[in-house]
């Protein structure tokens, strides 16, 4: 329990570097330079006393102290959710390599998630990134049972590198599945309907979940973006032919869910 809690102290700290990310990533702004937190109204430089986790939002009333511009409200929800998804991840698996790859891919995940919400941008740092950390993972995390294992075992008998195999088939091989899809959608309606940036998060996706985890992601964030999606824009009286839905919002909701289930079942 007390590692759960520390992981939830650094969960906060991490989900406050990542709404420096969800901000500053789509504008093709630099995450260190300023390396302090700023005002996006009045450009004022937010002192350290203003920028605590979720404390300060509330001390402040949910406005800046310079201009009195309302602070979104993402601010401490990622800053919530990341510590929430830290405190479960450990307390579920345990203060190990497992652990950590499940909060690395919280955080991933988190990050994507409001970052296609409010700009309908994947960052490549975060979806590239993810698939180069998720092959990584693999060979230091080594899994079983995915295609490569099977066709390769017996001329390879290293398990991590079998692992790290399946972790750079299943990435590829979601990303071409996605994008078939995709390109079937243009030939038939025409326009655009996946971006690229989707491709990318579910090569990511599979990089850390395996095959069967990221099929699952495809089939759930369709079903919850159908739902949800139209609902949306129903209520919200939207143009359904071209309202742009965040896809990778509702994929990067069904991966959190089953990389817990996964870690839950793998115990």
């Amino acid at each position: 329990m007390i590692e759960a809690l520390l992981a939830a102290l650094f969960g906060l700290v991490i989900g406050s570097f990542l709404n420096v990310c969800i901000y500053r990533l789509p504008r093709d702004l630099s995450i260190l330079d300023p390396l302090r937190s700023f005002c996006p109204v009045c450009e004022k430089t937010i002192a350290w006393y203003d920028n605590l986790p979720i404390a300060s939002y509330v001390l402040l009333r949910g406005k800046c102290r310079h201009c009195a511009e309302t602070i979104p409200w993402r601010y401490p929800v990622v800053e919530m959710l990341t510590s929430a998804a830290f405190f479960a991840a450990i307390l579920k698996v345990g203060f190990g390599p497992v652990g950590i790859q499940l909060c690395l891919l919280a955080a991933i995940l988190i990050e994507l998630v409001f970052s296609d919400l409010e700009e309908r941008i994947l960052p490549d740092e975060f979806t590239i990134g993810g698939i180069v950390a998720g092959i990584a993972l693999a060979f230091w995390i080594p899994r079983h049972f995915g295609l490569p294992q099977i066709l390769l075992y017996s001329v390879v008998h290293n398990e991590r590198l079998l692992s790290g195999l399946d972790a750079a088939f299943t990435a590829g091989l979601c990303a071409l599945v996605l994008w078939g899809v995709g390109a079937i959608y243009y030939r038939i309606r025409e326009k655009e309907g996946l971006g690229f940036g989707d491709v990318k998060m579910v090569a990511m996706i599979g990089a850390f979940l395996g095959l069967q985890g990221a099929l699952l992601t495809m089939i759930v964030g369709s079903v919850l973006g159908s739902v949800v999606g139209i609902a949306f824009i129903l209520i919200r009286k939207k143009d359904m032919a071209s309202y742009e839905l965040p896809f990778g919002s509702f994929l990067g909701i069904a991966a959190l869910a089953i990389a817990f289930w996964q870690a839950g079942q793998a115990r």
